[in-house]
């Protein structure tokens, strides 16, 4: 089978693309790449959510007497909520926390972030998913957030592209990212193998949850954070902005592989 290429409808013809696209297959002794879904993590790459979600962790850990700084929530973007907390409790205080504390904590830590002013849809994420439906591919998302005010918005703020029947939350999920669980569990949703699917990120723990279930991923730098963390956990290519990445997608009239 002929592997899906990313430089066929792509104005700006991209070879370093091709050749991400062949250390990825050597890397995993895979004999082919062709994607039939694309899963999207949804805070920084969805919605512009990060910078509510900064706020609200550094107020709701300072009220719980656990120092986390704004741009340090970007860290531990994609990890279960109560999964952070535990940590950062283990080391600041030297001790384990119940689950039941941390979801306290968590929830303190939500209601800050349902009081944040909404979150808007990332610049041109819509335009590239709507590309991606077009070449027959489906999407799928794959989140660490609990959070309920967002998760809910989804089938609503991208209708027809969509569907909760393809979504992952730490709903879903014993160990969230960067565990490969919630990318796995992505997998089945949209039931490709893990050469058949991209993984669009944004998140150091994500990019490695991601590789880390051998599959495609395409980090997009939204956040405060330096391209090359990205790199440093395995991303196979690191794009600016959603726009980038849609020249990476094959034009709808392009025959795939």
């Amino acid at each position: 089978m002929e592997n899906y290429d990313m430089t066929k409808g792509n104005t700006q013809g991209n070879h370093n693309c091709q050749l991400s696209i062949i250390n990825y297959q050597l890397k995993h002794g895979f004999e082919a790449f062709t994607p039939k879904a694309v899963l999207f993590d949804m805070d920084g790459v969805l919605f512009d959510s990060m910078p509510n979600h900064a706020y609200a962790w550094h107020r709701a850990m300072k009220e719980c007497n656990i120092v986390m700084g704004e741009q340090e929530a970007y860290l531990y973007e994609g990890m279960r909520g109560v999964e952070t907390i535990k940590m950062k409790a283990r080391e600041q205080w030297n001790r384990d926390i119940s689950d039941e504390e941390a979801q306290r904590m968590y929830d303190l830590k939500s209601r800050y972030f349902a009081a944040c002013p909404p979150a808007r849809k990332m610049e041109g994420v819509e335009a590239l998913m709507q590309k991606i439906k077009s070449c027959g591919m489906k999407i799928g998302v794959v989140t660490g957030s609990g959070q309920r005010t967002l998760l809910d918005q989804l089938e609503e703020a991208f209708p027809g592209l969509l569907h909760k029947e393809r979504m992952v939350t730490s709903f879903d999920v014993r160990h969230g990212k960067p565990s490969p669980e919630p990318y796995l569990a992505g997998l089945q949703k949209v039931g490709v193998q893990p050469w058949e699917a991209i993984v669009i990120e944004n998140a150091p723990l994500g990019v490695r949850a991601a590789v880390a279930a051998k599959i495609f991923t395409i980090a997009v730098n939204t956040g405060p954070l330096p391209d090359q963390m990205l790199l440093d956990e395995g991303a196979d290519i690191v794009c600016k902005c959603m726009d980038e990445v849609k020249t990476l997608i094959p034009n709808p009239t392009v025959s795939r592989g």
